[in-house]
């Protein structure tokens, strides 16, 4: 078994990982792992975009339709930080050289998505995450004091006297564990849709953070609150369910039932819009519902543009689109709960943060808003590496002498909670 020594542990590489690396101080050691692929987060799937701050006077119908969405369990001093850095935030993602739409005149193109009261979505096509993700991405392998290291699971985390200090990491391809003791651990693992059978998340994601920091008494928040998307590509069998954004839906698209009927309002919040979803398919004995392409405002020009990744795949399943309704049905999508953290990522273990879907940090409330999740996962993360750097620069030494049995011990006890633990699939 190797051991390492590192300064700061990211575990996970989507969007809050990532860019939780990138405030990294530039002189400082940072090992950044994840399970699957560089490009194997949820974050390369989001399609809609990224909500920003329109302008001062939105301020408060920003705060109010997050709230609102979110059942008003939201925690109000979350988001209002979130809404005062996200303009901040746009303009340093395209510094990166995020392209985000735009008008004639050069100015951001903005569209509006479910329980939004008006535009205030920036985006890039129909795969604004793979933009903004894959820029981090670039940025990050290009700084030298960031080790990026795919295939990688994390088993457990390590805790001393003083709080977390690494993790045990495993090759997904040699099946080596590797001891890494770090100054600072920060969660970035992303959500639980690999837990449910019907999901539009990579298959990877099964809650791995939350789960090893749960075990070790480190608190959790809201375990069961789970967004079901309404709208993904109808199919039968198990496996990753194509997203079909909020945002077609946002241009005009209409729900209809097997009649040719609408209805539900489709821009109100995901979890209404989902049971409105399900009582009519329970109403027809059907096993998914109608998304009517034919009434967005511009047409298939506007599907062409706004839309391209989706219109392909549509098309690619054989579907006439816009002139033939797409089935769709709901799917796991987000998870609002989490390890519990602050407004810098802390959680309730010293030296251990949780940024994005890892961490609950009551931006969401009981719900989460269409396209808050890239927008909170990023400022959140900026916040956490700020906090790190402000801190304590240590490499985990205090934790180096950890007795061989006394570790293999916690491993054992971490694979008996698995698997006694073991999540039952649901829908």
């Amino acid at each position: 078994m190797k051991t390492e020594l590192r300064e700061t542990l990211v575990i996970g590489a989507g969007a809050a990982g990532l860019n939780c690396a990138l405030h990294l101080p530039a002189g400082s050691d940072v090992l950044v792992v994840c399970k699957g692929g560089l490009k194997e987060s949820d974050s390369f799937l989001a399609q809609g975009g990224i909500c920003v701050l329109h302008d001062e006077g939105d301020a408060e119908s920003y705060f109010e339709d997050t709230m609102r969405a979110g059942h008003y369990e939201n925690d109000p001093a979350t988001v209002r930080c979130m809404i005062e850095h996200s303009r901040a935030t746009i303009d340093e993602l395209i510094s990166f050289g995020v392209r985000f739409a735009r008008e004639e005149n050069g100015e951001l193109a903005y569209t509006r998505e479910g329980a939004h009261s008006r535009p205030r979505i920036v985006f890039h096509a129909d795969c604004t995450g793979r933009e903004i993700t894959s820029r981090l991405l670039s940025a990050a392998q290009k700084r030298t004091n960031i080790e990026l290291r795919p295939y990688t699971t994390m088993v457990d985390l390590l805790f001393a006297e003083d709080g977390c200090c690494g993790a045990v990491l495993r090759d997904n391809r040699t099946h080596e564990l590797t001891l890494v003791y770090a100054g600072n651990t920060v969660l970035a693992t992303g959500g639980v849709g690999g837990l449910f059978a019907h999901s539009t998340n990579y298959r990877i994601l099964t809650g791995d953070g939350v789960g090893a920091a749960v075990f070790h008494g480190v608190a959790a928040d809201h375990l069961d609150y789970v967004q079901i998307h309404p709208t993904t590509l109808y199919a039968k069998g198990r496996g990753r369910r194509f997203l079909i954004s909020e945002s077609v839906r946002g241009e005009g698209a209409h729900l209809l039932n097997a009649a040719g009927e609408r209805f539900v309002d489709e821009l109100l919040p995901r979890d209404v819009v989902t049971a409105a979803i399900r009582r009519e398919m329970a109403r027809e004995g059907s096993e998914y519902v109608r998304l009517d392409l034919s009434s967005v405002r511009g047409g298939e020009r506007t599907l062409e543009k706004h839309f391209p990744g989706i219109l392909r795949r549509l098309k690619k399943e054989g579907l006439r689109v816009p002139e033939e309704p797409v089935p769709v049905v709901p799917a796991q999508h987000y998870f609002m709960g989490g390890v519990r953290s602050d407004l810098f990522g802390r959680t309730t273990a010293p030296h251990l943060y949780a940024v994005g879907e890892t961490c609950c940090n009551g931006v969401h409330g009981k719900n989460r808003l269409a396209s808050n999740s890239l927008l909170e996962a990023i400022i959140f993360a900026r916040r956490a590496a700020e906090d790190i750097a402000a801190g304590s620069r240590a490499t985990g030494r205090a934790a180096w002498d950890i007795p061989p049995r006394r570790l293999a011990a916690m491993l054992r006890e971490r694979r008996e909670f698995v698997t006694k633990e073991t999540h039952h699939e649901s829908e």
